[in-house]
Protein backbone atom coordinates (compact mmCIF):
# COMPACT_ATOMS: atom_id res chain seq x y z
CA UNK A 1 0.00 0.00 0.00
CA UNK A 2 1.29 3.49 -0.81
CA UNK A 3 1.95 5.74 2.16
CA UNK A 4 0.35 9.17 2.29
CA UNK A 5 2.65 12.14 1.77
CA UNK A 6 1.36 15.63 2.47
CA UNK A 7 1.35 17.68 -0.78
CA UNK A 8 3.12 20.65 0.81
CA UNK A 9 4.54 21.98 -2.47
CA UNK A 10 1.13 22.38 -4.04
CA UNK A 11 -0.46 23.65 -0.83
CA UNK A 12 2.17 26.39 -0.61
CA UNK A 13 1.80 27.22 -4.28
CA UNK A 14 -1.93 27.81 -3.92
CA UNK A 15 -1.79 29.73 -0.67
CA UNK A 16 1.42 31.71 -1.11
CA UNK A 17 1.84 32.22 -4.84
CA UNK A 18 -1.72 32.28 -6.18
CA UNK A 19 -3.78 33.68 -3.29
CA UNK A 20 -0.93 35.73 -1.71
CA UNK A 21 -2.35 34.42 1.54
CA UNK A 22 0.27 35.67 3.98
CA UNK A 23 -0.06 39.24 2.76
CA UNK A 24 -3.83 39.01 3.08
CA UNK A 25 -3.60 37.61 6.61
CA UNK A 26 -1.11 40.22 7.76
CA UNK A 27 -3.68 42.88 6.86
CA UNK A 28 -5.99 41.53 9.57
CA UNK A 29 -5.53 42.88 13.12
CA UNK A 30 -5.53 39.46 14.76
CA UNK A 31 -3.01 38.06 12.26
CA UNK A 32 -0.72 41.08 11.82
CA UNK A 33 2.30 39.22 13.21
CA UNK A 34 1.62 36.02 11.28
CA UNK A 35 4.55 35.18 9.03
CA UNK A 36 5.39 32.84 6.21
CA UNK A 37 7.98 31.17 8.47
CA UNK A 38 5.33 30.43 11.10
CA UNK A 39 2.88 29.18 8.47
CA UNK A 40 5.52 26.95 6.92
CA UNK A 41 6.43 25.52 10.32
CA UNK A 42 2.78 24.75 11.08
CA UNK A 43 2.32 22.94 7.76
CA UNK A 44 5.54 20.94 8.12
CA UNK A 45 4.64 19.78 11.63
CA UNK A 46 1.09 18.95 10.53
CA UNK A 47 2.53 16.89 7.69
CA UNK A 48 4.61 14.89 10.16
CA UNK A 49 1.55 14.34 12.33
CA UNK A 50 -0.53 13.13 9.38
CA UNK A 51 2.16 10.90 7.90
CA UNK A 52 3.70 9.45 11.07
CA UNK A 53 0.85 9.38 13.63
CA UNK A 54 -2.55 9.38 11.91
CA UNK A 55 -1.94 7.45 8.69
CA UNK A 56 -0.37 4.35 10.35
CA UNK A 57 -3.60 3.55 12.23
CA UNK A 58 -5.98 4.31 9.35
CA UNK A 59 -6.15 0.86 7.75
CA UNK A 60 -6.14 -1.01 11.05
CA UNK A 61 -8.86 1.28 12.36
CA UNK A 62 -10.99 0.39 9.35
CA UNK A 63 -10.51 -3.34 9.93
CA UNK A 64 -11.15 -3.23 13.69
CA UNK A 65 -13.85 -0.58 13.82
CA UNK A 66 -15.43 0.62 17.05
CA UNK A 67 -16.85 -1.82 19.60
CA UNK A 68 -19.99 -1.26 21.71
CA UNK A 69 -20.62 -2.77 25.12
CA UNK A 70 -24.40 -2.79 25.82
CA UNK A 71 -23.87 -3.54 29.50
CA UNK A 72 -22.01 -0.29 30.12
CA UNK A 73 -23.21 1.72 27.09
CA UNK A 74 -19.50 2.33 26.35
CA UNK A 75 -17.64 2.43 23.04
CA UNK A 76 -14.04 1.38 22.46
CA UNK A 77 -12.22 2.93 19.50
CA UNK A 78 -9.75 0.90 17.38
CA UNK A 79 -6.32 0.07 18.72
CA UNK A 80 -3.96 3.02 18.42
CA UNK A 81 -6.68 5.65 18.08
CA UNK A 82 -6.49 6.79 21.70
CA UNK A 83 -2.72 7.26 21.57
CA UNK A 84 -2.94 9.06 18.21
CA UNK A 85 -5.67 11.36 19.52
CA UNK A 86 -3.63 12.17 22.63
CA UNK A 87 -0.67 13.03 20.41
CA UNK A 88 -2.98 15.25 18.34
CA UNK A 89 -4.40 17.08 21.38
CA UNK A 90 -1.11 17.43 23.23
CA UNK A 91 0.43 18.95 20.12
CA UNK A 92 -2.11 21.78 20.28
CA UNK A 93 -3.82 20.87 17.01
CA UNK A 94 -7.31 21.01 18.54
CA UNK A 95 -6.66 24.64 19.53
CA UNK A 96 -5.13 25.93 16.31
CA UNK A 97 -7.78 28.42 15.18
CA UNK A 98 -9.68 28.75 18.46
CA UNK A 99 -10.02 31.96 20.51
CA UNK A 100 -7.00 32.79 22.66
CA UNK A 101 -9.31 33.94 25.46
CA UNK A 102 -10.12 30.31 26.24
CA UNK A 103 -6.75 28.76 25.48
CA UNK A 104 -6.75 28.67 21.70
CA UNK A 105 -3.85 29.68 19.50
CA UNK A 106 -5.86 32.18 17.48
CA UNK A 107 -4.34 31.27 14.13
CA UNK A 108 -6.16 31.86 10.86
CA UNK A 109 -9.10 29.65 9.87
CA UNK A 110 -7.49 29.03 6.48
CA UNK A 111 -4.40 27.58 8.18
CA UNK A 112 -6.64 25.25 10.15
CA UNK A 113 -8.31 24.20 6.88
CA UNK A 114 -4.94 23.35 5.36
CA UNK A 115 -4.13 21.19 8.38
CA UNK A 116 -7.61 19.67 8.19
CA UNK A 117 -6.96 18.57 4.61
CA UNK A 118 -3.93 16.57 5.73
CA UNK A 119 -5.83 15.05 8.64
CA UNK A 120 -8.67 13.98 6.34
CA UNK A 121 -6.24 12.48 3.83
CA UNK A 122 -4.38 10.44 6.41
CA UNK A 123 -7.20 9.24 8.70
CA UNK A 124 -10.72 10.50 8.06
CA UNK A 125 -12.26 8.45 10.89
CA UNK A 126 -9.95 9.75 13.59
CA UNK A 127 -10.20 13.28 12.29
CA UNK A 128 -13.95 13.22 12.86
CA UNK A 129 -13.60 13.45 16.66
CA UNK A 130 -11.76 16.80 16.83
CA UNK A 131 -13.45 17.96 13.63
CA UNK A 132 -16.98 17.82 15.02
CA UNK A 133 -15.73 19.36 18.26
CA UNK A 134 -14.92 22.52 16.31
CA UNK A 135 -18.58 22.87 15.40
CA UNK A 136 -19.50 22.74 19.07
CA UNK A 137 -16.76 25.26 19.91
CA UNK A 138 -18.00 27.66 17.24
CA UNK A 139 -21.63 27.43 18.37
CA UNK A 140 -20.76 27.86 22.03
CA UNK A 141 -18.43 30.77 21.26
CA UNK A 142 -21.09 32.55 19.22
CA UNK A 143 -24.22 31.83 21.26
CA UNK A 144 -23.37 30.42 24.69
CA UNK A 145 -23.65 32.31 27.97
CA UNK A 146 -20.46 33.49 29.62
CA UNK A 147 -20.81 30.86 32.34
CA UNK A 148 -21.12 28.03 29.83
CA UNK A 149 -18.20 29.39 27.79
CA UNK A 150 -15.93 29.54 30.82
CA UNK A 151 -16.97 26.09 32.01
CA UNK A 152 -16.68 24.22 28.70
CA UNK A 153 -14.64 26.06 26.06
CA UNK A 154 -11.20 25.65 27.67
CA UNK A 155 -11.56 21.86 27.92
CA UNK A 156 -13.04 21.52 24.42
CA UNK A 157 -10.33 23.71 22.90
CA UNK A 158 -7.54 21.82 24.68
CA UNK A 159 -8.91 18.53 23.39
CA UNK A 160 -9.41 17.21 26.93
CA UNK A 161 -13.09 16.89 26.02
CA UNK A 162 -14.84 16.44 22.67
CA UNK A 163 -18.15 17.73 21.36
CA UNK A 164 -21.03 16.45 19.27
CA UNK A 165 -23.90 17.78 17.18
CA UNK A 166 -27.13 15.94 18.08
CA UNK A 167 -29.64 16.87 15.38
CA UNK A 168 -31.09 13.88 13.54
CA UNK A 169 -33.81 11.61 14.92
CA UNK A 170 -35.24 8.32 13.62
CA UNK A 171 -38.27 10.05 12.05
CA UNK A 172 -36.48 13.12 10.67
CA UNK A 173 -33.25 14.09 9.01
CA UNK A 174 -33.16 17.35 7.11
CA UNK A 175 -36.68 18.35 8.20
CA UNK A 176 -35.73 19.29 11.75
CA UNK A 177 -39.15 20.73 12.44
CA UNK A 178 -40.23 17.11 13.04
CA UNK A 179 -37.92 16.48 15.99
CA UNK A 180 -39.54 15.03 19.11
CA UNK A 181 -36.82 15.46 21.73
CA UNK A 182 -38.24 17.57 24.56
CA UNK A 183 -36.58 19.91 27.04
CA UNK A 184 -38.48 20.50 30.29
CA UNK A 185 -37.51 23.53 32.40
CA UNK A 186 -36.22 22.77 35.91
CA UNK A 187 -36.32 24.86 39.06
CA UNK A 188 -32.55 25.48 39.01
CA UNK A 189 -32.63 27.02 35.53
CA UNK A 190 -31.48 23.86 33.75
CA UNK A 191 -33.57 21.60 31.51
CA UNK A 192 -34.32 17.88 31.47
CA UNK A 193 -33.93 16.48 27.95
CA UNK A 194 -35.66 13.32 26.78
CA UNK A 195 -35.52 11.79 23.32
CA UNK A 196 -33.46 9.77 20.87
CA UNK A 197 -30.90 11.02 18.38
CA UNK A 198 -29.31 8.92 15.63
CA UNK A 199 -26.13 9.06 13.53
CA UNK A 200 -24.28 11.04 16.19
CA UNK A 201 -20.57 11.19 15.39
CA UNK A 202 -18.47 10.70 18.51
CA UNK A 203 -21.54 10.34 20.71
CA UNK A 204 -19.65 7.88 22.91
CA UNK A 205 -15.99 6.80 22.84
CA UNK A 206 -12.90 6.25 24.99
CA UNK A 207 -10.63 8.99 23.62
CA UNK A 208 -11.53 11.50 26.34
CA UNK A 209 -13.31 11.48 29.70
CA UNK A 210 -16.13 13.92 28.98
CA UNK A 211 -18.24 14.46 25.86
CA UNK A 212 -20.27 17.65 25.43
CA UNK A 213 -23.43 17.14 23.40
CA UNK A 214 -25.11 20.05 21.65
CA UNK A 215 -28.70 18.89 21.34
CA UNK A 216 -31.65 20.26 19.40
CA UNK A 217 -34.93 19.95 21.32
CA UNK A 218 -38.29 21.64 21.76
CA UNK A 219 -39.60 23.40 24.85
CA UNK A 220 -43.09 22.40 26.11
CA UNK A 221 -44.82 25.45 24.62
CA UNK A 222 -42.71 25.65 21.45
CA UNK A 223 -44.26 25.92 17.97
CA UNK A 224 -44.38 22.55 16.24
CA UNK A 225 -42.02 23.62 13.45
CA UNK A 226 -38.43 24.77 12.92
CA UNK A 227 -39.46 27.98 14.69
CA UNK A 228 -39.80 25.94 17.87
CA UNK A 229 -36.28 24.50 17.97
CA UNK A 230 -33.90 25.34 20.81
CA UNK A 231 -30.27 24.30 21.37
CA UNK A 232 -28.97 22.81 24.61
CA UNK A 233 -25.59 21.83 26.05
CA UNK A 234 -25.76 18.37 27.63
CA UNK A 235 -22.49 16.96 29.03
CA UNK A 236 -21.79 13.27 29.60
CA UNK A 237 -20.45 14.12 33.07
CA UNK A 238 -22.04 16.91 35.07
CA UNK A 239 -19.99 19.57 36.88
CA UNK A 240 -20.53 17.80 40.23
CA UNK A 241 -18.99 14.59 38.84
CA UNK A 242 -22.21 12.61 38.44
CA UNK A 243 -23.06 10.71 35.26
CA UNK A 244 -25.69 12.45 33.16
CA UNK A 245 -28.32 10.06 31.73
CA UNK A 246 -27.25 10.58 28.11
CA UNK A 247 -26.37 7.07 26.96
CA UNK A 248 -25.24 5.41 23.75
CA UNK A 249 -27.85 2.89 22.68
CA UNK A 250 -25.77 1.27 19.95
CA UNK A 251 -23.46 1.82 16.99
CA UNK A 252 -24.43 2.08 13.35
CA UNK A 253 -23.02 -0.65 11.08
CA UNK A 254 -21.57 1.36 8.21
CA UNK A 255 -19.86 0.83 4.90
CA UNK A 256 -17.03 3.23 5.81
CA UNK A 257 -15.43 5.51 8.42
CA UNK A 258 -15.57 2.52 10.73
CA UNK A 259 -13.11 4.01 13.21
CA UNK A 260 -15.54 6.87 13.81
CA UNK A 261 -18.16 6.03 16.43
CA UNK A 262 -21.57 6.77 14.89
CA UNK A 263 -24.00 6.41 17.77
CA UNK A 264 -27.63 6.17 18.69
CA UNK A 265 -27.98 8.51 21.69
CA UNK A 266 -30.75 8.20 24.26
CA UNK A 267 -31.41 11.19 26.50
CA UNK A 268 -33.34 10.01 29.55
CA UNK A 269 -34.10 13.22 31.41
CA UNK A 270 -30.51 14.34 30.89
CA UNK A 271 -29.57 17.66 32.42
CA UNK A 272 -28.75 20.45 30.00
CA UNK A 273 -28.51 24.20 29.64
CA UNK A 274 -29.96 26.47 26.99
CA UNK A 275 -27.60 27.93 24.39
CA UNK A 276 -28.86 31.18 22.91
CA UNK A 277 -32.49 32.24 23.03
CA UNK A 278 -35.50 29.90 23.40
CA UNK A 279 -36.88 28.78 20.02
CA UNK A 280 -33.83 30.29 18.26
CA UNK A 281 -31.87 27.10 17.97
CA UNK A 282 -31.95 27.13 14.18
CA UNK A 283 -29.51 30.03 13.92
CA UNK A 284 -27.26 28.38 16.51
CA UNK A 285 -27.46 25.15 14.53
CA UNK A 286 -26.30 26.86 11.35
CA UNK A 287 -23.22 28.14 13.18
CA UNK A 288 -22.36 24.48 13.75
CA UNK A 289 -23.51 23.31 10.34
CA UNK A 290 -21.63 25.88 8.27
CA UNK A 291 -18.41 25.00 10.05
CA UNK A 292 -19.11 21.30 9.57
CA UNK A 293 -19.98 21.72 5.89
CA UNK A 294 -16.65 23.34 5.10
CA UNK A 295 -14.93 20.56 7.06
CA UNK A 296 -16.76 17.91 5.05
CA UNK A 297 -15.69 19.58 1.82
CA UNK A 298 -12.10 19.21 3.02
CA UNK A 299 -12.80 15.54 3.69
CA UNK A 300 -13.61 15.11 0.01
CA UNK A 301 -10.44 16.97 -0.95
CA UNK A 302 -8.31 14.95 1.45
CA UNK A 303 -9.63 11.61 0.20
CA UNK A 304 -9.14 12.69 -3.42
CA UNK A 305 -5.50 13.61 -2.78
CA UNK A 306 -4.73 10.31 -1.07
CA UNK A 307 -6.48 8.33 -3.82
CA UNK A 308 -4.47 10.16 -6.48
CA UNK A 309 -1.21 9.35 -4.71
CA UNK A 310 -2.06 5.65 -4.53
CA UNK A 311 -3.20 5.38 -8.16
CA UNK A 312 -0.26 7.38 -9.52
CA UNK A 313 2.20 5.22 -7.61
CA UNK A 314 0.54 2.07 -8.94
CA UNK A 315 0.50 3.35 -12.54
CA UNK A 316 4.23 4.04 -12.44
CA UNK A 317 5.06 0.52 -11.29
CA UNK A 318 2.44 -1.77 -12.82
CA UNK A 319 3.65 -3.38 -16.07
CA UNK A 320 0.81 -4.21 -18.44
CA UNK A 321 0.73 -4.29 -22.27
CA UNK A 322 2.89 -2.24 -24.59
CA UNK A 323 2.73 1.44 -25.41
CA UNK A 324 0.67 2.26 -28.49
CA UNK A 325 3.65 4.17 -29.88
CA UNK A 326 7.35 4.45 -29.33
CA UNK A 327 10.17 1.88 -29.31
CA UNK A 328 9.49 -1.56 -27.88
CA UNK A 329 12.47 -2.96 -26.07
CA UNK A 330 12.97 -6.65 -26.73
CA UNK A 331 14.00 -7.30 -23.15
CA UNK A 332 10.90 -5.66 -21.64
CA UNK A 333 7.66 -7.67 -21.84
CA UNK A 334 5.38 -4.71 -20.99
CA UNK A 335 5.33 -1.01 -20.17
CA UNK A 336 4.10 0.74 -17.03
CA UNK A 337 0.40 1.43 -17.44
CA UNK A 338 1.16 5.14 -17.10
CA UNK A 339 1.98 5.16 -20.83
CA UNK A 340 -1.60 4.33 -21.84
CA UNK A 341 -3.84 7.26 -22.86
CA UNK A 342 -6.90 6.16 -20.89
CA UNK A 343 -4.90 5.63 -17.70
CA UNK A 344 -3.48 9.12 -18.18
CA UNK A 345 -7.00 10.46 -18.68
CA UNK A 346 -8.08 9.07 -15.32
CA UNK A 347 -4.96 10.24 -13.51
CA UNK A 348 -5.02 13.71 -15.02
CA UNK A 349 -8.66 14.16 -14.18
CA UNK A 350 -7.84 13.32 -10.58
CA UNK A 351 -4.87 15.68 -10.60
CA UNK A 352 -6.68 18.73 -11.99
CA UNK A 353 -9.74 18.25 -9.82
CA UNK A 354 -7.67 17.82 -6.65
CA UNK A 355 -5.58 20.91 -7.37
CA UNK A 356 -8.54 23.00 -8.50
CA UNK A 357 -10.63 22.00 -5.48
CA UNK A 358 -7.71 22.83 -3.19
CA UNK A 359 -7.60 26.34 -4.63
CA UNK A 360 -11.35 26.79 -4.15
CA UNK A 361 -11.20 25.55 -0.53
CA UNK A 362 -8.28 27.79 0.41
CA UNK A 363 -9.85 30.80 -1.31
CA UNK A 364 -13.02 30.26 0.71
CA UNK A 365 -11.03 29.81 3.93
CA UNK A 366 -9.18 33.05 3.33
CA UNK A 367 -12.48 34.86 2.81
CA UNK A 368 -13.65 33.43 6.14
CA UNK A 369 -10.73 35.07 7.92
CA UNK A 370 -11.29 38.37 6.11
CA UNK A 371 -14.99 38.28 7.01
CA UNK A 372 -14.16 37.86 10.70
CA UNK A 373 -11.38 40.37 11.11
CA UNK A 374 -10.86 42.90 8.31
CA UNK A 375 -10.83 46.50 9.59
CA UNK A 376 -13.18 47.74 6.82
CA UNK A 377 -16.86 46.87 7.16
CA UNK A 378 -17.53 46.73 3.41
CA UNK A 379 -14.65 44.32 2.89
CA UNK A 380 -15.91 42.12 5.72
CA UNK A 381 -19.37 42.13 4.17
CA UNK A 382 -18.11 41.14 0.73
CA UNK A 383 -15.98 38.36 2.18
CA UNK A 384 -18.86 37.05 4.29
CA UNK A 385 -21.12 37.07 1.25
CA UNK A 386 -18.58 34.96 -0.63
CA UNK A 387 -18.27 32.50 2.27
CA UNK A 388 -22.05 32.13 2.51
CA UNK A 389 -22.32 31.66 -1.26
CA UNK A 390 -19.45 29.21 -1.58
CA UNK A 391 -20.05 27.05 1.50
CA UNK A 392 -22.66 24.79 -0.18
CA UNK A 393 -20.48 24.69 -3.30
CA UNK A 394 -17.40 23.62 -1.33
CA UNK A 395 -19.34 21.00 0.61
CA UNK A 396 -21.13 19.46 -2.36
CA UNK A 397 -18.63 19.77 -5.18
CA UNK A 398 -15.53 18.76 -3.24
CA UNK A 399 -17.26 15.67 -1.88
CA UNK A 400 -18.71 14.76 -5.29
CA UNK A 401 -15.23 15.03 -6.75
CA UNK A 402 -13.60 13.30 -3.79
CA UNK A 403 -15.76 10.26 -4.38
CA UNK A 404 -15.26 10.47 -8.16
CA UNK A 405 -11.48 10.70 -7.75
CA UNK A 406 -11.41 7.74 -5.37
CA UNK A 407 -13.43 5.72 -7.89
CA UNK A 408 -11.16 6.77 -10.75
CA UNK A 409 -8.19 5.79 -8.63
CA UNK A 410 -9.65 2.36 -7.95
CA UNK A 411 -10.24 1.96 -11.68
CA UNK A 412 -6.58 2.73 -12.39
CA UNK A 413 -5.61 -0.12 -10.08
CA UNK A 414 -8.03 -2.50 -11.77
CA UNK A 415 -8.54 -5.73 -9.86
CA UNK A 416 -5.88 -4.71 -7.34
CA UNK A 417 -8.00 -1.72 -6.37
CA UNK A 418 -10.94 -3.98 -5.53
CA UNK A 419 -8.87 -5.77 -2.89
CA UNK A 420 -7.93 -4.48 0.56
CA UNK A 421 -4.21 -4.69 -0.22
CA UNK A 422 -3.82 -1.18 -1.61
CA UNK A 423 -6.17 0.75 0.64
CA UNK A 424 -8.01 2.58 -2.09
CA UNK A 425 -11.22 0.60 -1.62
CA UNK A 426 -11.30 1.96 1.94
CA UNK A 427 -11.05 5.49 0.56
CA UNK A 428 -14.03 4.82 -1.73
CA UNK A 429 -16.08 3.54 1.21
CA UNK A 430 -14.98 6.27 3.58
CA UNK A 431 -15.66 9.05 1.09
CA UNK A 432 -19.17 7.93 0.19
CA UNK A 433 -20.74 9.35 3.34
CA UNK A 434 -19.32 12.82 2.69
CA UNK A 435 -21.92 13.40 -0.03
CA UNK A 436 -24.67 12.60 2.48
CA UNK A 437 -24.00 13.93 5.97
CA UNK A 438 -24.20 17.57 7.10
CA UNK A 439 -26.94 17.95 4.50
CA UNK A 440 -26.95 15.82 1.35
CA UNK A 441 -25.46 17.40 -1.73
CA UNK A 442 -28.94 17.82 -3.16
CA UNK A 443 -29.81 19.85 -0.05
CA UNK A 444 -26.66 21.94 -0.60
CA UNK A 445 -27.82 22.67 -4.14
CA UNK A 446 -31.24 23.73 -2.86
CA UNK A 447 -29.56 25.95 -0.29
CA UNK A 448 -27.49 27.58 -3.03
CA UNK A 449 -30.39 28.37 -5.36
CA UNK A 450 -33.05 28.89 -2.71
CA UNK A 451 -31.20 30.94 -0.11
CA UNK A 452 -27.72 31.98 -1.17
CA UNK A 453 -28.55 33.43 -4.59
CA UNK A 454 -31.13 35.63 -2.89
CA UNK A 455 -28.75 36.69 -0.13
CA UNK A 456 -28.79 40.46 0.23
CA UNK A 457 -31.14 40.75 -2.73
CA UNK A 458 -28.62 39.00 -4.97
CA UNK A 459 -25.67 40.93 -3.53
CA UNK A 460 -23.56 37.83 -2.85
CA UNK A 461 -23.72 36.32 -6.33
CA UNK A 462 -23.23 39.73 -7.93
CA UNK A 463 -20.13 40.13 -5.80
CA UNK A 464 -18.74 36.86 -7.12
CA UNK A 465 -19.48 37.81 -10.73
CA UNK A 466 -17.83 41.20 -10.22
CA UNK A 467 -14.76 39.60 -8.65
CA UNK A 468 -14.17 37.36 -11.67
CA UNK A 469 -14.99 40.12 -14.16
CA UNK A 470 -12.56 42.51 -12.53
CA UNK A 471 -9.84 39.90 -12.58
CA UNK A 472 -10.46 39.22 -16.26
CA UNK A 473 -10.37 42.94 -17.05
CA UNK A 474 -7.07 43.30 -15.18
CA UNK A 475 -5.54 40.20 -16.79
CA UNK A 476 -6.90 39.94 -20.36
CA UNK A 477 -3.84 37.98 -21.50
CA UNK A 478 -4.00 35.38 -18.74
CA UNK A 479 -3.99 31.77 -19.96
CA UNK A 480 -7.50 30.63 -20.88
CA UNK A 481 -9.07 34.01 -20.07
CA UNK A 482 -11.49 33.59 -22.99
CA UNK A 483 -12.66 30.21 -21.69
CA UNK A 484 -13.24 31.68 -18.23
CA UNK A 485 -15.19 34.57 -19.73
CA UNK A 486 -17.39 32.16 -21.69
CA UNK A 487 -18.05 30.00 -18.62
CA UNK A 488 -18.89 33.07 -16.56
CA UNK A 489 -21.38 34.25 -19.18
CA UNK A 490 -23.03 30.82 -19.17
CA UNK A 491 -23.26 30.91 -15.37
CA UNK A 492 -24.83 34.35 -15.48
CA UNK A 493 -27.36 33.07 -18.04
CA UNK A 494 -28.22 30.14 -15.77
CA UNK A 495 -28.55 32.48 -12.78
CA UNK A 496 -30.94 34.76 -14.68
CA UNK A 497 -33.01 31.73 -15.72
CA UNK A 498 -33.25 30.65 -12.09
CA UNK A 499 -34.19 34.16 -10.96
CA UNK A 500 -36.96 34.32 -13.54
CA UNK A 501 -38.32 30.78 -13.44
CA UNK A 502 -37.59 29.93 -9.82
CA UNK A 503 -39.40 32.99 -8.50
CA UNK A 504 -42.55 31.87 -10.27
CA UNK A 505 -42.24 28.14 -9.55
CA UNK A 506 -40.02 26.70 -6.78
CA UNK A 507 -40.05 23.30 -8.52
CA UNK A 508 -38.19 24.85 -11.43
CA UNK A 509 -35.44 25.99 -9.08
CA UNK A 510 -35.38 22.60 -7.38
CA UNK A 511 -35.06 20.77 -10.69
CA UNK A 512 -32.18 22.99 -11.81
CA UNK A 513 -30.33 23.16 -8.50
CA UNK A 514 -27.87 20.27 -8.80
CA UNK A 515 -26.61 21.05 -12.32
CA UNK A 516 -26.46 24.74 -11.38
CA UNK A 517 -24.23 24.05 -8.37
CA UNK A 518 -21.88 21.99 -10.51
CA UNK A 519 -21.83 24.69 -13.17
CA UNK A 520 -21.02 27.26 -10.49
CA UNK A 521 -18.19 25.10 -9.14
CA UNK A 522 -16.63 24.41 -12.54
CA UNK A 523 -16.74 28.10 -13.42
CA UNK A 524 -15.04 28.91 -10.12
CA UNK A 525 -12.36 26.32 -10.82
CA UNK A 526 -11.84 27.68 -14.34
CA UNK A 527 -11.13 31.12 -12.87
CA UNK A 528 -8.74 29.66 -10.31
CA UNK A 529 -7.00 27.47 -12.89
CA UNK A 530 -6.46 30.54 -15.07
CA UNK A 531 -4.93 32.28 -12.07
CA UNK A 532 -2.71 29.29 -11.32
CA UNK A 533 -1.60 29.07 -14.94
CA UNK A 534 -0.82 32.79 -15.00
CA UNK A 535 1.44 32.48 -11.95
CA UNK A 536 3.13 29.38 -13.39
CA UNK A 537 3.77 31.11 -16.72
CA UNK A 538 5.26 34.13 -14.96
CA UNK A 539 7.54 31.92 -12.87
CA UNK A 540 8.78 30.08 -15.95
CA UNK A 541 9.35 33.32 -17.81
CA UNK A 542 11.39 34.73 -14.93
CA UNK A 543 13.64 31.68 -14.85
CA UNK A 544 12.54 30.64 -11.40
CA UNK A 545 13.45 27.14 -10.29
CA UNK A 546 11.12 24.16 -10.10
CA UNK A 547 10.37 24.38 -13.81
CA UNK A 548 8.84 20.89 -13.92
CA UNK A 549 6.25 21.92 -11.30
CA UNK A 550 5.27 25.10 -13.14
CA UNK A 551 5.24 23.41 -16.53
CA UNK A 552 2.90 20.77 -15.14
CA UNK A 553 0.58 23.53 -13.90
CA UNK A 554 0.28 24.96 -17.40
CA UNK A 555 -0.46 21.55 -18.90
CA UNK A 556 -2.94 20.79 -16.13
CA UNK A 557 -4.79 24.01 -16.90
CA UNK A 558 -4.90 22.99 -20.57
CA UNK A 559 -6.39 19.63 -19.60
CA UNK A 560 -9.01 21.19 -17.34
CA UNK A 561 -10.18 23.66 -19.98
CA UNK A 562 -10.27 21.08 -22.79
CA UNK A 563 -11.73 18.09 -20.97
CA UNK A 564 -13.54 19.28 -17.83
CA UNK A 565 -14.82 22.82 -18.31
CA UNK A 566 -16.64 21.69 -21.45
CA UNK A 567 -19.23 20.12 -19.13
CA UNK A 568 -20.68 23.58 -18.56
CA UNK A 569 -22.33 23.54 -22.01
CA UNK A 570 -24.42 20.53 -21.04
CA UNK A 571 -25.03 21.82 -17.52
CA UNK A 572 -26.51 25.07 -18.83
CA UNK A 573 -28.82 23.05 -21.07
CA UNK A 574 -29.82 20.89 -18.09
CA UNK A 575 -30.60 23.97 -15.99
CA UNK A 576 -32.78 25.39 -18.74
CA UNK A 577 -34.60 22.06 -19.14
CA UNK A 578 -36.22 22.81 -15.79
CA UNK A 579 -38.76 20.50 -14.22
CA UNK A 580 -40.68 19.32 -17.28
CA UNK A 581 -39.09 15.89 -17.74
CA UNK A 582 -38.79 15.34 -13.97
CA UNK A 583 -42.26 16.21 -12.77
CA UNK A 584 -44.16 14.80 -15.75
CA UNK A 585 -44.13 11.30 -14.26
CA UNK A 586 -47.01 10.24 -12.07
CA UNK A 587 -46.21 8.05 -9.07
CA UNK A 588 -47.54 4.94 -10.84
CA UNK A 589 -45.44 5.61 -13.94
CA UNK A 590 -42.20 5.18 -11.99
CA UNK A 591 -42.97 1.46 -11.78
CA UNK A 592 -44.39 1.18 -15.30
Amino acid sequence: MSNYRAPLRDMRFVFEEVLDGYTALQGLPSQSEFSADLGSAVLEEAAKLAEQVLAPVNSSGDKQGCQYDPATHSVTTPQGFKEAYQHFAEGGWTALACPTEFGGQGLAHVMNMMVEEMVCSSNLSLGMYPGLTHGAINALSAHGSRDLQEAYLPRLISGDWTGTMCLTEPQCGTDLGLIRTRATPQADGSYALSGTKIWITGGEHDLVENIVHLVLAKLPDAPDSVKGISLFLVPKWLPDGTRNPAFCGGLEHKMGIKGSATCVMNFEGAKGWLIGEPNKGLSCMFTMMNSARLMVGLQGLGIAEHAYQISLGFARERLQSRSLSGPKAADKPADPILVHPDVRRMLLRQKVMVEGCRALAYFTGLQLDIAHDHPQADVRQQADDLVQLLTPVVKAFLTDEGFACANEGLQVLGGSGFTEDWGIEQLVRDCRITRIYEGTNGIQALDLVGRKLALGGGRAVRSFFTLVQQWLAAHPDAPHAAAVEKALKQLQDATLWLAREGMQDPEQAGAASVPYLRQFALTSLAWLWSRMAQVAAARLASGAGDSAFYSAKLKSADFFMARVLTETDGLLAEVRAGKATLMAFSEDEFAA
